[in-house]
Order: C-alpha cells, then structure tokens, then sequence
C-alpha cells in the first residue's frame, strides 16, 4: 500500500501540499479496490490563495499583453509535451477511473489534438468591423473575462479538461481547475507540462478537492469571474442559483437520457453495433450514453436478439487485460447505485435480457465490476427510462411510427444526444430536427469532432464549449467606436 506524501496541489506555479486543514484524497483503483495514492485537497486557504494568484496572473503585462500567436505557441507546446508523456496521462486515468487502456491512449490523442485546435483557433480568431451607422468607426473586439473556474467530472478527465483550460487560455484568462476527487492526477500532470511549456506562474492552478468543498468555494469566490462545469444536473443547478446572485456567466454541460431510434429500414448489423458502443463503451459512464433505445416493432426482436449477443460476448475484463473491451464502474459506490437502479426496475416488473450483475470471474472479486445489462418490458415513464443512470444498462422501448418516437423520445427532462438509423435520409433528418437535443447522429452514433460546438437543451445543460464558439464562450464582447 503506497505509503508517500500525498501528491501536491499546484497553486502560483509551485506544487504544494497546502495547509492539511482538509484530509488528503484517496485515489482508488476500481479494478482492483486498491490505494493509487493520496491527493492533498485544497482548502479555504488554498482557495484564497490560488485566486488571488490567478487574479495577478490574468491581470499581468507578461499574460495580459501576450499576442495571439504568442498563446498560441504555448498552447502547441502543451499539445506535444501531452502526446510525449502519453502513457503517463493514460495510466492515470486507467487507474483511477478504470477504462480500458486502448480508450484512455485514445483520449490522451483528443486531448492533446483540442490544445493543438484551440492553438490555431486562438491565432486565427477576428475580432469585427461592424457596419457603418455614422461618422465614426465602430468594431466588436473580445476580452477574457480574466478569472474562470473549470470544474470537471470523473469520467473523462483528459478530454473535459483539455476542452475547458485550452480554449480558457486560448482566449486569455487565467484558469482554476478542480478535477473530480475521484481523478485528480491528471490535471496535476496538465499542470506539470504547463509550466514545462513556459506558461507564467498563476496562469494555471490545479486545486483538487470535494465538489462541496473546493467547488463551491471557487464558484462563491467575488474573485472567480466565470464557471465552466461539467457534471451532474443537480451540482450544475446548484451552481446555476449561486452564480445567479453573483450575477456570473456559467457554461454547464450536464446529465442526459438520450435516444438510440432504429427505424425498421435500417441496416440492422451496423445499427446494433453503434448502439452497442454507445452504451457499454466507457462502461456507459458517458453523458452521451445512448442509454434509451427505441426500435420500430417489426424489427424490435431481430435486433433485441443482436444485442444481447453483443451484451455476452462483450469482454469485461482488467483495463490493461489484452483484449479488454469493457472495464470496471469508476468508484464501488456508484456500482452500487447502478445495481440498485437495475434491482428496483425488476421488482416494478422490468424484463431483464442480459447482464443485471457483477461478473462471475474471480479474477474480478475485487473491483468495481457489472455486465453489460438489457431491460426490456418498461415504459418510457418508468423510472429506469428517465433516471440518468450512467452505467452499462439499455433500456429497450418499442414504437409503432414517428408521430409516436417523438412523443416519447422528447418526453425527457434531458436533451443532450441522440441517434438515428434509417436507410430515409428525409424522414432521419425530419426526426433530427424535431428531437429536443444538442447533438443528433444520423446513421451513425458518438462520433464527436472539437470543431463542433456541444452543449444540451432543456435540463442538460447551458451554453456550448468546442468549435470557434467555444474559445467566445470565455470572453466578453466589447464595442468600440472611433470619431471620424
């Protein structure tokens, strides 16, 4: 059992232990329920401390009057030293969340990609010469908003926090970032590698901590000027209230229940595949799970018949085990929630089709396991078809037409995802554009590109990050008019 100083937090461009005032974060790996490390966790000091060297470094001439090509060749720097230290990002996150390895090397890929996109975004971004009204020259030119807060989740710390520091630097603040207690390490290596790549003391502060403690801390602080959170609806509608009496801009990408729809033309075997992926990928700890899947009745038991297949021959196995396509549940909590979610829809009278339980390979007692599970036989109204479940569970709803998809595919409180497969490119863009939903995929499903902007409707989150608009998402707009 590692018995070390637990790992430092980065505060003013120094990794330090802090003050202790808050006990140190276990880093557990859930394949194996073994202690990684411990993780100091920042407190009300260290909070004070990091914003107001954030606030100096934003406000100072050495960041505050860096050209854009100038950020831009930091950003790149970051970009190569993350694909240098690849297997080191990787391990990590395998380590502390579980993926696969083949996953995690692959999001160490986007990550550094997103550094490399926001590079060039930053030095290629205009500001506007609006139309002449008058006597006078008037233009739009955008500035940070100096101070922003980046809060990530669990599940894919690499790419959610590559997708909020770079385009935050990108477009000139100074970032405070408070990974998930669950995965701090690897934005402890991103701050290691910042400052390798020359970025100033201040510019970047990793603060490791509970979403209760350090979280709510950075989003009540008078110093922290901007919000990006990605997370849970709850956390994110508690953030929402608390920067409302700020009166602070927030970006917040949340929970989601999206629709996996096969039409009855569809090509079944593709169509299985991706709807496969979409769920049991990432041991469906993904917001854009395609956990709700409706199939047209006339094909709904040929393709059940599929995925169960699917669903047992899915290896689930240790992260690092060849081969290995499905790993453990992030933490023994939420597998357990997971499994008690399942429980309670069998005993409301849910027909479960596969999986339903943890493995029975000894080789696996000891980690957060659970199978790839169908559950047939609910409404869409049942609990286990609204609840975000964020596990390797399918809820399978049959439907006779379009007219009744829709009424029940938008029948949700989320709207992050959703797929459609028909072989009627009218009636799949017809069905994508009256879904209630931030990202539609037609004919295919989680394919996802940096330069695409992201974000949900209804309660699945506000604004959106990625594309050139996710770079505006941390500046403000400023008109300037000059007498002629």
């Amino acid at each position: 059992m590692p018995t070390s100083a637990p790992k430092p937090m980065l505060i003013d461009g120094q990794f330090t232990p802090g003050s202790g005032a808050e006990p140190p974060l276990a880093s557990v790996n859930p394949a194996t329920g073994a202690l990684n490390h411990h993780v100091a966790a920042a407190g009300a000091a260290e909070v004070e401390a990091a914003v107001h060297a954030a606030t100096r470094a934003a406000q100072a001439k050495a960041w505050r009057t860096l050209l854009p090509p100038q950020r831009a060749a930091l950003l790149h720097r970051i970009s190569e030293l993350m694909q240098r230290d690849a297997d080191t990002f990787a391990r990590h996150q395998m380590l502390e969340n579980g993926k696969v390895w083949g996953e995690c090397v692959a999001q160490v890929k986007s990550a550094a990609a997103t550094f490399r996109y926001y590079a060039g975004v930053c030095e290629t971004m205009t500001s506007e010469l609006t139309p002449e009204r008058g006597a006078y020259l008037s233009m739009t030119v955008h500035e940070p908003y100096g101070v922003v807060a980046a809060i990530t989740p669990w599940n894919s710390p690499m790419t959610m926090e590559a997708q909020k520091v770079a385009p935050a630097l990108a477009a000139g603040n100074a970032v405070l970032l408070k990974p998930s207690e669950v995965t701090p390490s690897a934005a402890l290596e991103l701050g290691r590698i910042a400052l390798e790549a020359g970025l100033p003391p201040g510019v970047l502060n990793v603060l490791p901590g509970t979403g209760a403690g350090v979280g709510a801390a950075l989003v009540a602080h008078p110093g922290v000027r901007m919000v990006s959170f990605t997370g849970g609806t709850e956390s994110g509608r508690r953030i929402a209230e608390a920067a409302a009496r700020k009166l602070m801009p927030v970006a917040l990408e949340l929970g989601g229940k999206s629709p996996h729809i096969v039409f009855d033309d569809a090509n079944l075997d593709e169509a299985a595949e991706a709807v496969a992926g979409g769920i049991f990928e990432g041991s469906g700890q993904s917001c854009v799970a395609g956990s709700r899947l409706f199939v047209q009745r006339r094909v709904h038991d040929a393709l059940v018949e599929k995925l169960v297949a699917r669903a047992r021959s899915l290896k689930v196995d240790l992260p690092d085990a060849p081969g290995a396509q499905m790993g453990p549940i992030a933490t023994f909590a939420h597998r357990d929630r997971i499994a008690q979610m399942v429980q309670a829809a069998r005993h409301e009278g849910a027909e479960l089709l596969a999986g339903g339980h943890a493995p029975a390979d000894d080789r696996l007692a000891g980690g957060a396991f659970y199978l790839p599970t169908l559950i047939g036989g609910v409404s869409n109204r049942a609990a286990i078809a609204q609840q975000e479940i964020f596990g390797p569970v399918l809820c399978v709803l049959p439907f006779e037409d379009e007219d009744d998809l829709l009424a029940q595919a938008n029948d949700s409180v989320y709207g992050l995802a959703a797929g459609v497969w028909s072989a009627d490119f009218r009636r799949a863009w017809r069905v994508a554009r009256a879904l209630e939903a931030g990202t539609v995929w037609i004919n295919t499903y989680k394919q996802l590109s940096i330069a695409t902007p992201f974000g949900g409707f209804k309660h699945s989150g506000l604004g959106r990050e990625k594309g050139l608009s996710g770079m505006r998402l941390y500046q403000q707009a400023k008109g300037i008019y000059v007498g002629l």
